[in-house]
């Protein structure tokens, strides 16, 4: 499946089923987390079977359907959670390719609980619960590329495909809330102050990256 095609059909999914992931799932996941792992210098770990990173503040019913989740985390620096969020956004693909669902949760979940049962080190940032989903999930409300994007004269095709790219990654509450610029071969992204606007900054730069593609640009400071 290429990348694009599992953008599109990935949508957030928060009620899974009560069925194991199959073990070459497991090592297909466990291999592309140490990839993202050297890449990025984190420590994301994957737990399967039984997790339990939602505290009794959290235990709805849909959080207790969650089995298995990445838990998000790495050695505290002050870009770590948009490494993180870009690393996030390859293994949410990758597990859409490999046919599971996923929900990226930025703050519903008890950090303690995640750190305990995964051995992570450093900071806590996110879960991403995965497995299969009761339904696929609808495709999220999306703003319009004009009201995320401007270019400086005629956008060539490779921005206005990132662009739409990055119309389809997660975001904080669903609120899209960044801006991509261009002018030239340089793109400038601006996300909107939060606790999740680094979260935001790497699940947005991966999608802009892969629909633009990255030889086409460079990101400015």
């Amino acid at each position: 499946m290429p990348i694009t095609d599992a953008m599109r059909a990935r949508h957030v999914v928060r009620q899974y089923l009560d069925k194991p992931l199959p073990d070459d799932v497991v090592a297909a996941l466990r291999s592309r987390i140490e990839e993202d792992n050297r890449a990025q210098g984190t420590d994301i770990r994957l737990l399967t079977g039984g997790a339990r990173v939602f505290g009794p503040m959290w235990g709805t019913v849909r959080a207790r359907s969650v089995r298995n989740c990445l838990v998000m985390a790495g050695p505290d620096a002050s870009d770590l959670d948009e490494r993180l969020g870009y690393g996030g956004a390859d293994l949410m693909l990758t597990a859409q390719e490999l046919g599971l669902n996923t929900w990226w949760v930025g703050g519903t979940f008890s950090k303690k609980a995640a750190a305990r049962a995964s051995g992570a080190t450093g900071r806590v940032v996110a879960v991403v619960a995965l497995g299969y989903g009761a339904t696929q999930g609808v495709p999220h409300t999306s703003k319009r590329p004009d009201e995320v994007a401007s270019y400086d004269g005629e956008a060539p095709v490779w921005f206005t495909q990132g662009v739409e790219a990055a119309l389809l990654a997660p975001t904080a509450f669903g609120k899209q809330a960044f801006t991509l610029a261009g002018s030239g071969n340089e793109v400038t992204i601006r996300c909107q102050e939060s606790a999740y606007a680094g979260q935001d900054r790497g699940l947005v730069k991966y999608h802009f990256e892969a629909g633009a593609g990255r030889d086409n640009f460079v990101w400015a400071p």
